[in-house]
């Protein structure tokens, strides 16, 4: 039976008004609410907005909600080469998982909402991303014994706006969002509003694309599962049976077993030089 439930909070507008919400429908429903903060140590304004954070908690406590804050400061930093961004998201998501557990929170609440995933989808086409890149984020998804949920995904930036001003809601602003050298913050401020004027249901036609994509990609994968029960044997790939198989099977098939090997998604390039080395082999 659920008795707790955490919330993702960054101290910006939409996990704000994510964490008011949740806090609020569970005292409803006899739920404690755990809020959950990441200090990534990356700007200057972090102290700031977890010292902000946890006065706000403590006043929505006192006025009777049912909230505790944690926080978790990041210690590392980005090896030579990696990206700050990817970085960050890995390290995020690693330190809710610790401070979510610890709480004794199976569930997990993320503030993304649809623009959020219309632009994940776009920078996923533009890295050149196939069908589980374009699903971009799903509403649901459970890793590691905890459910991530993102319960606001199918709805507009301007319903929680909108919410923010009705509640009179405070919450900090990330210069770091006008950072250009981040492709999201590019992509925002330079390609959306173009798009948006050009298109102007862009963001509900991407989300549908979205959602497609990630049926698109569960089917692969079954697939995937089916050919690499059939053509591995434990860490070895029976090659024989891997080179019957169509050409979309076969780069299917490798993503799946080297996944497995590598622990990570393999590099999108080696894919189809195996495949072709393959080919070359089998000409007399």
């Amino acid at each position: 039976m659920l008795r707790a439930v955490a919330v993702a909070v960054s101290g910006g507008r939409d996990s704000t008004a994510l964490l008011h919400a949740t806090a609020h429908a569970a005292a409803v429903l006899g739920l404690e609410v755990h809020a959950l903060h990441v200090h990534h140590g990356l700007v200057a304004d972090a102290d700031d907005w977890l010292r902000r954070l946890r006065t706000q908690c403590a006043r929505w406590a006192r006025a009777g909600l049912p909230l505790h804050f944690h926080a978790q400061r990041l210690t590392g930093r980005p090896a030579r080469g990696d990206s700050v961004e990817a970085w960050a998201r890995r390290e995020r998501y690693r330190a809710l998982a610790e401070m979510a557990r610890a709480a004794g929170c199976s569930l997990v609440l993320l503030a993304h909402h649809r623009r959020d995933q219309a632009e994940t989808l776009l920078l996923q086409a533009l890295r050149g991303g196939g069908p589980a890149g374009l699903a971009a984020m799903p509403r649901r998804a459970e890793r590691d014994g905890i459910v991530w949920a993102r319960p606001w995904l199918n709805w507009p930036r301007e319903a929680i706006e909108a919410y923010v001003g009705r509640h009179r809601l405070r919450f900090v602003d990330d210069a770091s969002n006008e950072d250009p050298r981040f492709a999201r913050n590019r992509l925002r401020r330079q390609v959306w509003p173009a798009l948006d004027r050009a298109f102007p249901d862009a963001e509900l036609q991407l989300q549908a694309a979205a959602q497609r994509a990630a049926e698109a990609a569960a089917c692969l994968a079954e697939q995937a599962a089916a050919d690499l029960a059939d053509a591995s044997d434990g860490a070895q790939l029976r090659v024989e049976r891997w080179a019957g198989l169509s050409a979309a099977r076969r780069a299917q098939l490798l993503r799946s077993w080297l996944r497995e090997r590598l622990g990570t998604a393999p590099p999108e390039s080696l894919v189809p030089l195996a495949c072709a080395r393959r080919r070359a082999a089998a000409l007399p």
